[in-house]
């Protein structure tokens, strides 16, 4: 394992903003968010992009930028896009967040844009590849990368199928997200993930949770997620095989929880960070603790 770990805070994690609702924008400012997340030591910052419709009524991308800036933020995740693979008025909807999305990461140096799906929406393949070579290529022109989110809920429910999309789309800015929440939920055995080709790997965000609930999946997803650790989760096993599979970069951390969502800013952002970093340490032990052995 790498010595420094950079840790990104997923915006669900310490926006407090309600999924899958009118205010999913955060009711703290743009500007405590930053300066809070760097404080506890997270070099990446998450935006949704309802949140960043909302930041920009106040301040220019310039402005923004320039507070990540100031505090060390090195890595920055957009998200998210959905009905890019579509026609239509949902198309026509999704361009114009598109543009939204892409101008902000021209201008804030995005470390990567993710997209996806949230209602299984039955699509050939071919037409997904097309689409998907084709936001690539829009993206490379922003400077920017694109990442599927592999989940349930999506188009397509499969490492295969992720794999097909990416490498059928064949652009070197295109690849996949990988989330535990989601990889554990979908019953993908960590080896599979040691086999990824590195270059396919876009983001790989954290978390922990439970096995069985007695919620609906959705329900889950968005409200019972837990800090890592916290958990039933292998989170250890998970970050070593995508270690393993040869990812270097930011991993954030992104934990739907109403509980969390409670908390006061200082305390979601320094408890994140410090469960997530908890694990690396964890991890670095046992591989000290195996070599000395």
């Amino acid at each position: 394992m790498k010595s420094k770990v950079d840790l990104l805070a997923s915006y669900w994690t310490i926006s407090c903003g309600l999924p899958h609702t009118d205010k999913e924008y955060s009711p703290f400012d743009f500007r405590d968010r930053v300066e809070s997340a760097a404080r506890a030591g997270f070099t990446g910052f998450g935006i949704w992009h309802a949140d960043l419709e909302h930041v920009l009524r106040k301040r220019t991308l310039s402005e923004m930028k320039q507070i990540l800036d100031d505090n060390g933020i090195k890595y920055l995740e957009l998200e998210f896009l959905t009905d890019w693979f579509l026609d239509g008025e949902r198309k026509r909807q999704s361009d114009i967040c598109k543009r939204m999305l892409l101008d902000a990461a021209e201008v804030l140096q995005a470390h990567h844009v993710k997209v996806g799906d949230f209602y299984q929406q039955t699509t050939p393949m071919p037409r997904l590849i097309e689409a998907f070579a084709t936001l690539c290529a829009e993206a490379a022109e922003h400077g920017t990368r694109v990442g599927f989110e592999l989940m349930p809920f999506a188009m397509i429910q499969t490492l295969e199928d992720s794999l097909k999309l990416v490498k059928g789309a064949s652009a070197s800015n295109g690849g996949i997200c990988f989330d535990t929440w989601h990889i554990v939920k979908l019953k993908i055995p960590y080896d599979e993930l040691r086999r990824i080709p590195s270059q396919y790997i876009i983001s790989v965000e954290l978390n922990d949770g439970t096995f069985e609930c007695p919620w609906s999946l959705h329900e889950e997803t968005v409200n019972h997620r837990r800090l890592c650790g916290k958990g039933e989760f292998d989170v250890k096993g998970f970050i070593v095989a995508i270690q393993d599979a040869g990812y270097r970069g930011p991993w954030g951390i992104e934990v739907l929880s109403q509980e969390l969502r409670k908390w006061p800013l200082e305390r979601l952002t320094a408890q994140a960070f410090e469960t997530t970093m908890g694990q690396f340490h964890a991890v670095l032990e046992e591989l000290e603790n195996t070599s000395g052995s």
